[in-house]
């Protein structure tokens, strides 16, 4: 019998351990909302295009019939990249902490958390379901 336990609820479990670690970062920031100079922080999102470039270097690709196609599509970006502007002015004690933008930030973050849990309290539901237990 295969004990590891499935990729979702481990995928699961990872997003809630992000979101949870997230959560305490913008508590962070708020509490030192009044503290000089201070940096508002956040977690580094996790780039998908990052994360498939990294798994394609180690596969790689080869055509072993002449029937494969060798890459057909150009190279040329259709979407215009914009710079990211920085919305927010600084306070004149060089603190970049917005209370508003913050508190959007953990509404957000507790969102994603509720949306994990309750995917994994049905995935739960879902396995016992199907073992026949209630």
């Amino acid at each position: 019998m295969n004990t590891t336990p499935p990729t979702l609820m481990t995928m699961l479990k990872g997003h809630m351990k992000y979101m949870t670690e997230r959560q305490q970062v913008l508590a962070h920031n708020i509490a030192n909302i009044d503290t000089p100079a201070y940096k508002a922080r956040d977690l580094k999102k996790m780039d998908f295009g990052d994360m498939a470039n990294a798994e394609s270097n180690r596969l790689g690709m080869r055509a072993t019939s002449p029937g494969h196609m060798n890459g057909t599509l150009g190279s040329g970006n259709t979407f215009a990249v914009m710079q990211a502007r920085d919305t927010f002015e600084t306070s004149p004690t060089k603190n970049n902490v917005v209370l508003e933008d913050q508190m959007a930030k953990i509404s957000d973050t507790g969102a994603h958390f509720q949306l994990s849990s309750s995917l994994m309290r049905k995935f739960v539901q879902l396995y016992r379901t199907a073992s026949g237990s209630k």
